[in-house]
């Protein structure tokens, strides 16, 4: 990776551009470093709590966060999905957290990434290998919305039957009119 950002072209805006990008996002510390380490990404807007929030294509998610885990980001606080809207996209979020080395005092670093999918082709690179906490999360997050996630160990559905028919959490989801319970006795 260079570490010099001048001497590289400039890279190519991300192909799904985030509803959530204001005008005045500002590149934190996390995405300065990321730039200087040849890394392509977008700063957005930093959630309610301040916390730096960056988008990333689902391509470079896996190489952005192996680099973040070597630059301390060692644990995954939680990695969820949300839908932004029926037309829009859903979107894939990771909350990494610098663990090491914290004594308690004060607050740890933490950084988001967001992976923005397009809702007919929702796939990212599982986080399994790097944060084994990823495990039932990313399950969570293929059940409920149907993104799925290259990689992981255990690529099945979490809390809905294995049968079972679309992603319940999506806004255009169609809830059926009846269910059938089954061994209910």
């Amino acid at each position: 990776m260079s570490q010099n950002p001048s001497s590289s072209p400039t890279p190519p805006e991300l192909s799904v551009t985030p509803k959530e990008e204001g005008p005045g996002s500002e590149p934190g510390p996390v995405s300065q470093w990321l730039r200087c380490q040849g890394f392509h990404h977008q700063a957005l807007e930093p959630d309610h709590l301040g916390i730096e929030t960056i988008a990333v294509e689902s391509l470079v998610l896996e190489p952005v966060a192996a680099a973040l885990k070597a630059f301390g980001f060692d644990y995954l606080q939680c990695q969820g999905a949300y839908d932004e809207g029926v037309g829009h996209h859903l979107v894939s979020f990771y909350h990494l957290v610098k663990m090491g080395g914290f004594t308690g005092e004060g607050c740890p670093e933490e950084v988001r990434l967001k992976v923005f999918h397009d809702r007919a082709t929702p796939v990212a690179p599982s986080l399994y290998r790097l944060y084994r906490g990823a495990d039932w999360q990313e399950r969570e997050s293929f059940d409920m919305f149907g993104i799925c996630y290259e990689g992981h160990p255990h690529p099945k559905r979490l809390l809905m039957p294995e049968d079972w028919q679309g992603w319940p959490l999506r806004k255009d989801y169609v809830q059926p009119d009846f269910y059938e319970m089954q061994d209910a006795y």
